[in-house]
């Protein structure tokens, strides 16, 4: 994608149909903003289809998760990758911190890589370590989780269109004083773009894009953006407020 990228990961909000309504008559009234990125609204299953009929203009459709498989038998309470597509999904979140933490493991995300990218999905692949740490120890847990997420990958139409997402798992839900440091995002990337490159070769690498997530607000999106190397941003809390995401928006245009 040569636009910068903006994922709005709405979780399980809003807690109604009509707020989720009103905010995206919020965000419509800053489309031409939106125009000018990659920008993607991942909302609850429930209100796809609201997303889908009223933001076609300005916002492509994510979904938080897909199935493991395109196989068409039944599954009950899965959705396959042919339904999120009837609604127009593009994106799917896949390895979130939370679906990992609810058991999901790497292996499990490698399998939803392929389908997502079998159905004509773009994957955005998330990792990310669990504690904050002094030794450098959780670049090795960046190494694994990227090495088994992304394991198997092989053809070049297929790793060009992976996105990747590092999103520390104890910088998550919290506030702008608690996201990572930008020379500390720096060398992640560094490492992340290191790892992507010892698998797909540099030419590969490079045209993975790589977002960061963990606490995005708009004081400190500027920061986080000055010379980390990310491509945007996958945005939790933030994104349920339109002056907010409005602002983070803007900060990937002017960056």
């Amino acid at each position: 994608m040569s636009k910068s990228i903006l994922v709005a990961n709405w979780k399980n909000h809003p807690s109604s149909l009509n707020e989720a309504k009103s905010l995206l008559n919020r965000l419509s009234r800053q489309s031409k903003l939106y125009k000018k990125l990659s920008f993607f609204i991942a909302p609850p299953l429930s209100y796809f289809e609201s997303v889908s009929s009223r933001s076609k203009n300005f916002v492509h459709l994510a979904s938080q998760d897909i199935f493991s498989s395109i196989r068409t038998a039944s599954h009950t309470g899965e959705v396959t990758p042919d339904i999120l597509k009837s609604f127009g999904v593009r994106l799917s979140i896949i390895g979130h911190s939370e679906r990992r933490a609810m058991g999901e493991t790497s292996a499990d995300v490698s399998e939803k890589v392929k389908t997502a990218l079998q159905s004509g999905i773009i994957p955005l692949v998330c990792v990310g370590e669990i504690s904050k740490d002094q030794d450098g120890e959780h670049f090795e847990f960046l190494r694994e989780e990227l090495e088994l997420s992304l394991a198997g990958l092989k053809r070049k139409n297929d790793i060009s269109r992976l996105v990747i997402a590092y999103e520390p798992v104890w910088a998550i839900g919290k506030h702008a004083e608690d996201a990572v440091e930008p020379t500390d995002l720096s060398q992640s990337v560094m490492f992340i773009k290191k790892i992507l490159t010892d698998m797909f070769g540099r030419n590969m690498a490079e045209r993975i894009p790589i977002l960061y997530g963990g606490s995005v607000e708009p004081g400190n999106a500027n920061n986080l953006l000055h010379e980390t190397g990310i491509k945007g941003f996958l945005v939790g809390h933030a994104s349920l407020d339109a002056k907010s995401l409005g602002v983070i928006a803007n900060s990937l245009i002017s960056k």
